[in-house]
């Protein structure tokens, strides 16, 4: 067993109560984790105590048990708390952490710095369900279709249904010991691809809008009157609207800047070239080639802009 799975493990079961973290406005990855390890907790210690604090599933929470519960700032210096799918402090949605009587974090996104007592962050995993998958497993904890339904979400939306390139052979092991708990994957599918005709058209309105700077980097930018015009809410927009630019022929950058009340909300993609540094240097962070930052402003979208067209060039030259 992985000796920063044994810490883990040992961590688990010397706490009667814990809370489960993850980032702010959730994406599958950060939803299944905490509900599949949950799940996954629930099953093989039912003697604890387990709460999950944070932000809107949004719209995960077709899944059983998702939605985050309201818990006293008292239990937090008395529960153990295991922070998921976070690369830095300052995307975790709930903030008491900080009073934790101890602390976890499982993560898969590009390491930053070290953020709990027990840390365990390896970006070679396509999402943290992967990793939480083969915590599981090296470690003799029993799955069940509780826990395997949002686990294998989260391994198949931050794998891009297992396209990317962080999809390994290990990925599809991991997902095999998943669908061998009997999940029903068509049901997931469904409410995770399914699309209604007006979601189909905001897709079709944000196609239409896409800009591109001199060096062929592919952006959108987002108003928050316009967002409030259209009825949808940031996720929708911020995380949602980005992929209308991912397969676009001759397009290897492309960027979403969405006005919200926090500051300008970013989201870099790439089909090849390393764009997390750009993330980091304007105060975000993630992974290689999918990463995000809150800006201060539409200059500073501007100024990101323009690193990514030099970013591009460099490549080229």
């Amino acid at each position: 067993m992985h000796s920063l799975y044994q810490l883990a493990l040992a961590l688990i079961r010397s706490w009667d109560s814990i809370i489960l973290q993850r980032h702010a406005m959730p994406d599958g990855d950060a939803i299944g984790a905490q509900t599949g390890l949950k799940e996954l907790l629930r099953d093989n210690f039912p003697e604890k105590r387990f709460f999950t604090v944070g932000d809107s599933a949004a719209r995960f929470d077709f899944l059983p048990d998702s939605q985050p519960e309201d818990v006293p700032d008292s239990l937090f210096p008395q529960s153990l708390c295991i922070i998921l799918d976070c690369g830095g402090p300052a995307l975790i949605a709930d903030e008491r952490w900080r009073t934790a009587g101890a602390t976890l974090r499982f993560d898969h996104h590009l390491f930053q710095e070290t953020i709990a007592q027990v840390d365990i962050s390896d970006s070679s995993f396509e999402s943290t369900c992967g990793l939480l998958t083969d915590f599981a497993l090296s470690c003799g904890l029993a799955l069940s279709p509780r826990s395997a339904l949002p686990l294998y979400m989260g391994m198949v939306t931050d794998s891009g249904r297992f396209r990317y390139d962080a999809t390994t052979p290990r990925t599809l092991r991991l997902a095999a010991a998943l669908l061998e708990q009997g999940i029903d994957t068509n049901s997931l599918y469904r409410n995770l691809y399914a699309n209604s005709l007006e979601q189909v058209k905001q897709r079709a309105y944000f196609t239409g809008k896409i800009q591109f700077t001199p060096g062929g980097v592919a952006y959108l930018k987002n108003s928050a009157e316009e967002i409030r015009q259209l009825e949808m809410d940031l996720f929708e927009v911020s995380r949602g609207m980005v992929g209308v630019m991912a397969d676009l022929k001759g397009v290897d950058i492309w960027a979403n800047f969405t006005e919200a009340p926090a500051g300008i909300y970013a989201e870099l993609r790439s089909s090849d070239l390393t764009v997390q540094p750009i993330a980091v240097k304007y105060g975000g962070g993630g992974h290689a080639k999918a990463c995000g930052a809150t800006l201060k402003s539409w200059e500073e979208a501007d100024a990101m802009l323009k690193d990514l067209d030099a970013l591009k060039e460099q490549h080229h030259e």
